[in-house]
């Protein structure tokens, strides 16, 4: 067994329980966005209002995110993720929960919202994928792919949960039933097993151990600020990721548009799921080995391709099965690339503050994308449009993290894993 091999296993084994607990955690960020396709035809007909009004809700709980993430970030910093995941966990499962009192009230459906994402602001991907990555170096890669299938796991679990709870029951029983099934096991992982630096700190405090200082190493804000590599990375995530939350809302409509019946249109998007932990696997098998950058570009670039094939002439039962599933394993890369990437070019000095920024742009991107793509909806009444205008942004996000230079000095059990060159960056 190799060095890097040895290592990998010994932090697996040290850490297992935290991985286990991230990947719930993240799935259950990921629930209501996953079920909104599921809701929009039911809540036009009892409410009567646009698929815009429907999922500017969605959107406004995404977008508190882009002003509000750093502050979250230096919360991380300074107390560990624990003291945020706890009262984050109680107070995101009672806001999915609320959703189903809406009455049809514009304003009412706001506030819901509003609750919502203010109290989901305490468990976004910042707060899991800290932990993960401070407890990873040899299997970092590996470890995030596999927290980060949390999320698709909610995208292959809630569409059929969702579509069978609310034609049985109703919408509203619904978004009751994620909030239960996922909620619960989140809130108990986290209080038995999300421990990061910081809780063993406080630990040794109180047994009167020695405490030494942290020494994390990486960027400081400023460089991170002056660093052209993580300007590129964050505008490859803001299209990206606008682009797969664009597909991830509507990809329900988008099919019943395109031919396909309301129960196949919900185990495709289960099977999207599918192909998006296949892709989170294998892509951070290969980042481990090969060039970050050049991992995510290529599943870009693809993401492109399929799109093509989702127009007209090419369109046809096959290559809409097809396409959905290249779009599901690209999808499913997008937020790993943007995590992985960050870790790797910042150093976790200052991890929570800058991932804390990329959050914002996280949330940017799927906020802002549920809203165009039921603009262009309500504008050309069909996807077609929303499509055509996917392939350039998918195909410029890959030229931007294409070739992104060599791996910092404070990641070299990365690049020992890779064989590339270790160089400094300053």
């Amino acid at each position: 067994m190799t060095t890097e091999t040895s290592l990998r296993a010994a932090e697996w084994r040290a850490h297992w329980p935290l991985i286990v607990t991230a990947f719930v955690g993240l799935s259950l960020t990921s629930v209501v966005i996953n079920s909104t396709g599921l809701v929009i035809e039911p809540l036009e007909r009892e409410f009567g209002w646009t698929r815009t009004q429907v999922t500017a809700g969605t959107s406004l709980a995404t977008l508190l995110a882009i002003p509000l993430s750093p502050f979250v970030g230096a919360l991380i910093d300074r107390l560990g993720v624990r003291r945020l995941a706890l009262p984050g966990t109680v107070l995101a499962s009672l806001g999915i929960a609320g959703i189903a009192f809406a009455n049809g009230s514009s304003a009412q459906w706001i506030a819901l919202w509003t609750f919502y994402g203010l109290a989901a602001l305490l468990i976004k991907p910042t707060i899991w994928t800290a932990a993960v990555t401070g407890a990873f170096a040899a299997g970092r890669s590996l470890a995030i792919s596999v927290i980060l299938c949390g999320t698709a796991f909610a995208g292959i679990a809630v569409p059929p949960l969702m579509q069978f709870v609310t034609d049985s029951f109703g919408w509203r029983e619904g978004y009751l039933t994620i909030a239960l099934l996922w909620g619960v096991p989140a809130f108990a992982l986290s209080y038995f097993c999300l421990f990061d630096t910081h809780d063993q700190r406080e630990g040794a405090r109180q047994d009167g151990t020695p405490v030494r200082p942290i020494d994390l190493r990486g960027l400081s804000v400023a460089q991170a600020v002056r660093s052209f590599t993580l300007w590129r990375i964050g505008l490859a995530t803001l299209l990206m990721l606008l682009l797969a939350s664009c597909l991830l809302v509507h990809q329900v409509p988008m099919l019943t548009a395109f031919g396909v019946s309301r129960h196949n249109a919900a185990l495709l998007a289960s099977l999207v799921g599918v192909a998006g932990v296949v892709g989170k696997l294998v892509t951070g098998w290969m980042m481990e080995r090969w060039d970050a950058g050049l991992v995510g570009s290529a599943t870009n670039f693809a993401t492109a391709l399929a799109l093509v094939f989702l127009l007209e002439p090419f369109r046809s039962p096959v290559t809409i099965v097809c396409s959905m599933m290249v779009v599901g394993y690209a999808g499913g890369t997008k937020l790993q690339l943007c995590v992985y990437l960050t870790g790797i070019y910042a150093g976790m000095r200052n991890y929570g503050k800058i991932f804390g920024v990329m959050a914002s742009i996280v949330a940017a991107a799927g906020g802002v994308g549920p809203v165009v793509g039921g603009a262009f909806f309500d504008a050309f009444g069909g996807y077609d449009e929303m499509i055509l205008a996917a392939i350039p942004a998918s195909l410029v996000s890959a030229l931007l993290i294409l070739r992104l230079g060599d791996y910092p000095e404070w990641s070299k059990a990365l690049e020992a894993i890779s064989k590339r060159p270790v160089v400094s960056v300053t």
